[in-house]
């Protein structure tokens, strides 16, 4: 079978360090063949792997049923051995693996005559961009690409562009492209100020009606609108207030979660944690419950203060991620719960203002008043474990939360006042 060729992210690496985090913290679906060679390879408690609990059942609904790797008392999947190593991978061979586990941190996406690849950042590793460039990946990608990409992906339509403008693959990828410039090629400026300016853009672009903006037109749509954008001069950061600084704050709620099995299983006492901790962001009085063992309980009030200079390994860390879910579609369409272009950006954006809001949270409870890129890196591996992946972010109510907070520029004022 011919396959599309890959396109790969330009500033990334990563190499497997085996920290077993991902082992740890995610969930894995399998198929039901995936189950079943797992259950013919007959492990026992000899192995390590409780006999007969390897795989349990997920999910609910009378006539859907699915199926998960189980996990140990530890939150570890159960083939995870004391080395931190997979035990399926030791004994049977990589391949033996499900699906799921050889692939993680990669992600592809079929993007007209190429195939996207994107990195997951809940691994520590990719977050500290260790390891080999990607581009020397290749060869282990073809095999992924094989595994996931089905014949039909030149096929695949491209993402809306807003809710009612939908555009061919070439004129998407322009679009494209033109944020993933002006994110990423002016040194002069930071991120801030940079993903500022493709929030302008994006706002122009939600606002035009594409019937004779085609082909060359639209590069000289996006060229006149592109250097609008740098006229665009950066206001002084102003507090959010009122409904959309709540709407903010149950979002962050929702990143800084730690779904885990055991999270899940935890019964009434954890949805009642939930709660707790959803009314205490909603009100915005007293202090923070916290979601995970890396936080303290810290005052709300704590994180509407600035905490220092934003260094510049910060623009580092942020530009290699915005570059990466741009030149990977990680952000909208299929990649990001079929949700159109405009939309999938700015939803973006929030999401690096939430890693803010979640370092700080970091950096306090650590009873510090400025942040290290230690604490973004951080927060960048817990927020990102969520973006694309938790069902909630893809709901109704989350997606008006979305464009509710755009079309009030809550957004700009968001991401200006939480980056100090």
């Amino acid at each position: 079978m011919s396959l599309p060729p890959l396109q790969l992210p330009t500033i990334q690496n990563w190499s497997c360090h085996n920290c077993s985090g991902c082992c740890r913290q995610h969930l894995i679906e399998i198929t039901e063949e995936e189950r079943q060679r797992i259950l013919d390879q007959k492990w026992t408690a000899k192995d390590g792997v409780p006999e007969g609990k390897a795989v349990v059942p997920h999910g609910s609904g009378l006539f859907k049923k699915s199926w998960r790797l189980a996990h140990g008392s530890d939150g570890g999947c159960v083939f995870l051995n004391d080395d931190g190593l997979c035990r399926i991978h030791a004994k049977f061979g990589e391949a033996a693996k499900p699906l799921a586990c050889r692939i993680y941190p990669y992600a592809l996406h079929p993007a007209g005559k190429k195939v996207t690849v994107s990195l997951r950042f809940s691994c520590p590793s990719v977050v500290a961009n260790v390891g080999k460039p990607v581009s020397e990946n290749r060869d282990e990608l073809k095999k992924i690409e094989r595994l996931v990409v089905p014949e039909n992906a030149n096929k695949v339509p491209p993402p809306g562009i807003s809710k009612n403008e939908q555009l061919d693959w070439p004129d998407t990828l322009k679009i494209v492209n033109a944020l993933h410039e002006l994110v990423t090629q002016d040194d002069e400026v930071g991120v801030i100020e940079r993903l500022y300016r493709a929030l302008f853009v994006v706002g122009l672009v939600d606002q035009a009606q594409f019937e004779l903006i085609r082909g060359a037109r639209m590069g000289d749509f996006l060229e006149i609108i592109s250097e609008a954008a740098l006229l665009e001069e950066l206001p002084q950061p102003a507090q959010p207030v009122g409904v959309m600084q709540m709407q903010f704050r149950l979002l962050v709620a929702h990143y800084a979660r730690k779904d885990t099995v055991a999270d899940l299983d935890a019964g009434f006492a954890g949805r009642w944690r939930l709660f707790r901790a959803a009314t205490k962001f909603a009100s915005g009085r007293g202090t923070a419950v916290p979601l995970q063992d890396c936080f303290q309980e810290v005052s709300f009030e704590t994180m509407e203060q600035p905490f220092g200079d934003f260094p510049d390994e910060f623009d580092e860390i942020l530009t290699r991620y915005l570059s990466v879910k741009l030149q990977g579609m990680h952000f909208c369409g299929p990649a990001y719960y079929d949700i159109p272009l405009v939309e999938g950006f700015r939803s973006l954006a929030l999401v690096i203002s939430a890693m803010c809001w979640i370092a700080k949270w970091l950096a306090a409870s650590d009873g510090r008043s400025t942040w290290t890129t230690e604490d973004l890196s951080k927060a960048m591996a817990i927020a990102d474990h969520h973006h694309g992946y938790s069902p909630i972010f893809g709901s109704g109510g989350f997606r008006r939360r979305v464009n509710m907070l755009a079309k009030t520029d809550d957004l700009l004022r968001i991401l200006l006042w939480y980056a100090r």
